[in-house]
């Protein structure tokens, strides 16, 4: 059964879409953007580092909310803005993470929704 799920601490929408579809007992998130949930902004601009955080929390609200985790993540695909701030988002990220690291993607896009450095997509499994 195909079932939209989403967070309450997730920011809205920027387009059309919902922020994750469960089928089965995966996930799959749509792109999380740096949207801070609470002010609707991207509240760190300039800082690829800062960014990560915030689209790497976004995902974790998405699993956690939906019986999942970061632990349980099968593939991470990674949109980066200039992919020379791939060393600099790869050490926030593995900070999420203990043991073992999700499959992985990441590449240069031309642009981003509001002017985003960094879009997050997982793909995860519930738990239980």
């Amino acid at each position: 059964m195909l079932k939209r799920i989403s967070s309450e601490k997730l920011p809205q929408a920027v387009g059309s879409y919902s922020p994750a579809t469960e089928v089965g007992n995966l996930i799959f998130t749509s792109g999380q953007l740096p949207i801070n949930g609470k002010t609707n902004k991207i509240d760190f601009p300039d800082s690829i580092e800062e960014q990560t955080k915030q689209s790497m929390n976004n995902v974790k609200y998405i699993l956690e909310d939906n019986k999942s985790s970061l632990e349980n993540i099968v593939k991470t695909t990674v949109y980066l803005k200039n992919i020379k701030d791939f060393a600099s988002f790869d050490q926030v990220y593995k900070s999420y993470f203990t043991g073992s690291f999700p499959s992985r993607t990441a590449f240069e896009v031309g642009e981003l929704p509001m002017g985003a450095l960094i879009e997050i997509e997982v793909v995860a499994q519930k738990i239980g």
